[in-house]
């Protein structure tokens, strides 16, 4: 068994090897953490939003935001869109389950606030049309994905598409880019 989990291991150190060799990539993550610093400088939203494990994962991030990374200091606008259950339940049952996104979105989204969406495929349909309404009111998108993006490629002002099509390597990869957009946000916004 210790030979499968080094398999595993070097399975994640592969993928990140190449996120570390991928410069436009990595520009792709600084230009996040200029848009985020001035969303915030300009009194604006972040606002994250995923299904299942990537919930989990958009959640970790609104809260290293709101709560503090490495520094004790303000709190910062960021908010999981999926946290109060009964909205989700009753917007999911009352409606569709693929809008319970966007129409959070439509109701307190505004022009300048970020949403970053992560998808392993790129075609979750609540995630896609969260950010077709966010577009619609003047948020920036960002898109998490996996290599090939999927449908978030077409919406995503700034796609960050991890080069693997293995769901756990990509959600690694997306939590160590999402750490590092936090500490450099941190570090950025509060010098």
């Amino acid at each position: 068994m210790t030979d499968q989990i080094k398999s595993l291991v070097q399975a994640s150190i592969d993928v990140k090897k190449q996120v570390f060799n991928n410069d436009a990539l990595l520009q792709t993550v600084e230009q996040v953490v200029a848009v985020i610093v001035d969303a915030f400088r300009n009194g604006n939203s972040v606002y994250f939003c995923g299904n299942g494990g990537s919930a989990a994962d958009a959640q970790h991030l609104a809260a290293e935001f709101s709560g503090r990374f490495y520094k004790d200091r303000k709190a910062l606008p960021a908010e999981a869109l999926h946290c109060n259950t009964s909205y989700l339940t009753a917007v999911a049952n009352d409606y569709s389950f693929d809008v319970i996104y966007s129409r959070i979105i439509e109701g307190i989204g505004k022009k300048g606030d970020v949403l970053m969406g992560l998808s392993t495929s790129g075609n979750s349909a609540n995630i896609v049309k969260a950010f077709e309404m966010a577009q619609s009111k003047g948020l920036v998108t960002v898109g998490f994905t996996g290599a090939t993006g999927g449908i978030l490629k077409t919406t995503s002002d700034y796609l960050v598409n991890i080069p693997s099509g293995d769901t756990p390597r990509i959600q690694e990869c997306h939590m160590l880019l999402g750490h590092s957009i936090c500490q450099l946000v941190e570090e950025q916004y509060f010098g």
